[in-house]
């Protein structure tokens, strides 16, 4: 959203284990410690538009994202948080849940970064590649290309349920 990663705060109430609304009272509480490019309020449009993305890539999902948690005030916008303001929250709810889940939200933005930047450093190489073999390989480097950009799928857990 508007450049950053974020995760909404409904999300993050339930990973607490806390009502959306008690996080939002508690961020409120606290404002100075949640500047704009911490946590910042999504507008209507925004929030249609995740609403929309959400709802048809996974049904599970949309209930939390169209603000029909039983917490939260369908009138009222979401806020979203982004990595330091996720950080910033661990200061705000003082419990062993909020920093156990700090430590693991915290190590998965890390992981996503990581990431991120492997896949950018190999876009590059493959540029570099197909430029130096002047196009004489293009449909290697496509697939590899679209082996990149293909998103991992979801492994099956093994076990009971």
């Amino acid at each position: 959203m508007r450049g950053h990663k974020v995760m909404l705060d409904s999300d993050l109430a339930l990973l607490y284990g806390v009502p959306t609304k008690r996080l939002n009272e508690a961020v409120k509480r606290n404002k100075k410690r949640f500047p704009k490019d911490f946590m910042f309020q999504l507008a209507k449009q925004e929030t249609d538009n995740l609403k929309s993305q959400i709802a048809t890539s996974s049904p599970n999902r949309s209930q939390i994202a169209t603000g029909s948690q039983k917490h939260r005030d369908p009138k009222i916008q979401p806020y979203v948080f982004t990595e330091q303001g996720v950080a910033m929250l661990s200061s705000v709810l003082n419990s062993s849940r909020a920093i156990e889940v700090n430590i693991v939200i915290m190590r998965v933005f890390v992981h996503i970064r990581e990431l991120m930047l492997s896949h950018k450093d190999i876009a590059r190489r493959l540029d570099d590649l197909e430029k130096k073999y002047d196009g004489q390989f293009r449909t290697i480097f496509d697939a590899i290309r679209q082996l990149i950009l293909e998103k991992a799928k979801p492994k099956t857990k093994i076990g009971f349920v």
